[in-house]
């Protein structure tokens, strides 16, 4: 291979990357929940970068954890015991769902996912997994067969296809595939549609259905009410396992420790990722029920990571639960009001067509209000999209937020210790943006 131009400059390929290296903002420095870029400008960031910063920026609790572990012990294998890791494990226990109480550690959302869909095809014995359209599960090949958003599945599949992932569809209250007229309606509606699709993939060969409990960056949906405790019966009649997905909806995003907390359900197995360490080290994992716990310690575990269960990921993540049990949590779900409040005020733009969340996770979806329907749908239409132009003005007025999937919404996920004034200083911006889009 040839050597590169001299005057060629070396830098790295960003994920999800559109192909214009100018479009990328460059960070250097952050607090609380302010970030500043390479030329000193300043933003709010009310997408958690990843919506996975849920304690802020520069919390030095976390920082002083990590060095401390760091000057005793920087890494030790994945399969060996180590203190910080068992003593997250045993944190993780005290906050989780009913008798989640046993974890394994992976390294990322994605890998947590795949290893939860592999523990329910070992203890089960079947095969298949069934998850939403719209959903967002990871981009690996394993994950990205979970995954319901095309755009994503298809990139993965584009060289080689995944199996033994089936789709049913969403509790969608706007614009909905349903025809409900109530919540409750909906919530049977969708719950006996997706008992159709086990029966049509046939109950024995499905080992698990998974699903965020509050819809992540495919537009922060919450499910109607007793949508939850139908699925859950349904996995109880059929002897399917129940996975919740709390990657983005965990510690304290949704206003509780976890979304599924909202439910009043236990699921089989609940994934977790980004929120553990506030993302200040990669970490993930899965927590399980005492069954499936001990089919998994008798049958041995025949794979693994070597970054799994890192200790000074561990050590960042106990610093954490640290951090949001003193009083980070009850600031989200404090602040949720106030979010909403603000955010539903945007409904007076004609081109906003929903405003949706719950806690900390909130999405504004954009409407022709003409038709009802998205300006541009990216995964069926090309053009420009009005809704990327929101993303970019609200940018130039100081505040980072999401596109969703798909983008004919954004997702706005500020990190917990947000203030009433900084929710008022970025909607205030927000709405300044949709302005200069659409009017």
């Amino acid at each position: 291979m040839a050597d590169p131009a001299p005057d060629l400059v070396s830098e790295s390929i960003p994920h999800w990357y559109g192909g214009d290296s100018d479009d990328v903002l460059s960070l250097v420095d952050g607090d609380g929940v302010v970030v500043t870029d390479d030329e000193g400008n300043e933003y709010l960031d009310f997408n958690a970068q990843l919506y996975c910063v849920n304690a802020g920026h520069g919390e030095e609790r976390i920082v002083e954890a990590i060095a401390e572990q760091a000057s005793k012990i920087a890494y030790v294998a994945s399969a060996k015991h180590n203190d910080a890791r068992t003593e997250l494990a045993a944190r993780l226990a005290e906050v989780t769902p009913g008798d989640l109480n046993d974890v394994f550690f992976s390294v990322s959302g994605s890998e947590a996912n795949e290893a939860a869909v592999q523990f329910a095809r070992e203890y089960t014995g079947a095969r298949k997994v069934l998850t939403r359209y719209r959903s967002y599960h990871g981009a690996t090949y394993g994950a990205g067969s979970l995954t319901g958003d095309p755009e994503t599945r298809n990139a993965v599949e584009r060289y080689a296809a995944t199996t033994g992932a089936a789709k049913f569809l969403p509790p969608l209250s706007h614009r909905s595939p349903f025809d409900a007229d109530s919540p409750e309606d909906l919530a049977k509606q969708a719950a006996d549609h997706l008992e159709y699709v086990v029966q049509q993939e046939a109950p024995d060969s499905v080992a698990a259905i998974m699903m965020e409990p509050i819809g992540g960056t495919s537009g922060a949906y919450p499910a109607p009410a007793d949508y939850w405790q139908r699925v859950r019966d349904i996995c109880d009649r059929y002897d399917i396992l129940l996975i919740a997905d709390e990657v983005i909806t965990g510690f304290g995003r949704c206003g509780e420790w976890f979304g599924i907390d909202t439910e009043d359900v236990v699921p089989d197995l609940l994934t977790f990722a980004k929120g553990i360490t506030s993302a200040y080290v990669p970490l993930a994992g899965v927590a399980v029920r005492p069954g499936i716990a001990a089919h998994l310690r008798d049958s041995g575990i025949a794979v693994g990571q070597t970054f799994a269960g890192h200790p000074l990921a561990c050590a960042a993540g106990v610093a954490a639960l640290d951090v949001y049990e003193d009083g980070l949590i009850e600031n989200a779900r404090a602040r949720s009001d106030h979010l909403e409040a603000r955010l539903q005020e945007l409904a007076a733009h004609d081109a906003v067509g929903d405003v949706r969340g719950r806690g900390l996770l909130w999405a504004v979806e954009f409407t022709d209000p003409e038709t009802g329907e998205p300006f541009l749908h990216p995964w069926v239409d090309d053009g420009d999209n009005p809704v990327r132009d929101v993303i970019d003005a609200a940018q130039d007025r100081g505040v980072l937020v999401g596109g969703g999937r798909p983008k004919t919404q954004i997702i706005l996920s500020p990190p917990l210790p947000v203030t009433d004034a900084e929710i008022d200083r970025a909607v205030d911006a927000l709405d300044s943006a949709i302005a200069a889009v659409f009017e």
